[in-house]
């Protein structure tokens, strides 16, 4: 037996108990970016809904969409990542931490879809732009902590 085991009192047999991290009050962040998650993949895959059914209910410019594609392959890239992102979701708030990468990736890519619809849908496209960094942030720096909670 060690002199540091002999002082802390414990020896090799005891079970090794880590210390607690410090929680914080952004695991509250972390659930509303999972919430988000789901709200807004709800969200992208009704607009997808819309965009496949109903292409007459988006009005746009002379100049288009960013990217020249026709409604039905809009629909379907919100609608997959709508669907993604509502999965994901569900793993964030189970503090998954592949949830967590795959929600900054779903996060991201939804933004870059958003982008190139924004001509179609400028202020509802805004909206999930700016909720899409808002769950990067909250995934990316404070994501660990809704495990411990």
């Amino acid at each position: 037996m060690s002199d540091t085991q002999e002082k802390r009192g414990y020896t090799a047999d005891d079970p090794y108990n880590a210390p607690a991290r410090r929680r914080t009050g952004w695991t509250g962040f972390v659930v509303f970016g999972g919430i988000m998650l789901v709200m807004m993949g709800s969200f992208q895959a009704i607009e997808g809904f819309v965009a496949l059914f109903k292409e007459d209910q988006y009005l746009v410019t002379r100049n288009g969409l960013t990217l020249t594609m026709d409604y039905t392959s809009w629909g379907w890239t919100h609608l997959f990542l709508g669907l993604a992102a509502i999965g994901i979701g569900i793993g964030v708030l189970l503090g998954q931490m592949w949830a967590r990468v795959l929600g900054i990736v779903v996060a991201v890519l939804s933004a870059l879809a958003n982008i190139a619809f924004l001509p179609a849908y400028p202020i509802w496209c805004t909206i999930v732009i700016a909720t899409d960094i808002l769950v990067i942030y909250a995934l990316a720096v404070h994501g660990a902590e809704v495990k411990e909670s």
